[in-house]
């Protein structure tokens, strides 16, 4: 992240290779970062530099991520990393799928993924799951649900 430049970005797409794994990306980046990469001076190989105009280490980046979540006051469970978390929450919440997500981490194994994703919306895509099927022709008998509760109540109450 650290040594990501303009010079990764063609045509709208940031083309990396994950250090870790040696896998190549290449992402479409979002119109408002492109905006915000557009409104950044121009000057240097790498997009995030320090005050001091020089490229951030891995350490030290995350080391001025830090300082800056201590100084707006944020949990110490806010760190660098959890953003990648946060984005892959974000698009598994938007919908999409499991290949998709692993096409921006670049993550190999859905279990890895899964780490990542684990506090997608489970309730919307609960629903979501439950409005593909639709409800198969099956329709309740009026006032089935609300008689089969209140009989439940009776026995609760």
């Amino acid at each position: 992240m650290v040594h990501i430049g303009r010079q990764h970005i063609r045509d709208g797409v940031l083309t990396v290779r994950q250090q870790k794994t040696g896998t190549v990306l290449a992402i479409p980046v979002h119109p408002d970062l492109a905006a915000i990469i557009a409104a950044t001076p121009i000057g240097h190989l790498t997009l995030l530099v320090s005050q001091t105009g020089k490229s951030y280490g891995a350490n030290d980046f995350t080391d001025q991520f830090r300082s800056w979540c201590d100084a707006a006051g944020l949990p110490k469970r806010c760190v660098f990393h959890g953003l990648r978390k946060s984005a892959l929450t974000r698009l598994a919440d938007a919908g999409c799928t499991t290949h998709e997500l692993a096409a921006i981490s670049g993550h190999k194994t859905l279990s890895e993924l899964g780490r990542y994703t684990k506090a997608a919306d489970q309730a919307r895509l609960a629903r979501a799951a439950m409005e593909r099927i639709g409800n198969g022709g099956v329709k309740p008998e009026p006032g089935a649900v609300s008689k089969s509760l209140s009989q439940l109540e009776k026995k609760l109450g």
